[in-house]
């Protein structure tokens, strides 16, 4: 694989990658993957592919614009020769006010959330079919009928 730059190992990845959703949220009724999922299942590729990769959190100062505490999460791929990387990055707030946890459960949901899509960001996961990305939460959702879309017809 030493042939390869660090773009096409990262390409191959992307191919091959594959996580399970361990998890299950009893609340929603589905499974998803988490963080720990993904980076249990990158653990084969450090070696196929020559590469490792990484997690840097920083707490963001908050600005204009938000007042809650922001996590950014950046997820880099390295090449073991110490020379390339190519990274993908997420933002989360942290909620504050989320019921029944205590303020390190509720940076370290934040944490897990971020870690999740910085690495799904970097190895193009795409959550459009996780329950998580989908889920109603027990809400009731309108669908659409030809009757609500009539407006679209007109002229």
């Amino acid at each position: 694989m030493k042939d390869l730059n660090l773009n096409q190992k990262l390409s191959l990845i992307q191919k091959e990658f594959k996580a399970n959703k361990s998890k299950f949220n009893s609340f929603g009724k589905y499974n998803f993957r988490s963080a720990e999922d993904i980076l249990e299942a990158l653990k084969p590729f450090n070696e196929k592919y020559e590469v490792s990769f990484i997690i840097v959190e920083r707490l963001l100062t908050p600005k204009e614009g938000y007042n809650l505490p922001m996590i950014e999460t950046t997820a880099s791929i390295l090449d073991n020769n110490g020379v390339n990387e190519l990274k993908a990055t997420a933002i989360v707030g942290v909620d504050l006010n989320q019921k029944g946890m205590q303020v390190p459960q509720q940076f370290g949901s934040a944490s897990s959330y971020g870690k999740k899509y910085a690495l799904g960001n970097l190895l193009l996961i795409d959550d459009t079919q996780d329950a998580d990305a989908t889920n109603n939460h027990g809400k009731e959702v309108k669908t659409t009928t030809e009757e609500d879309l009539k407006w679209l017809n007109k002229n």
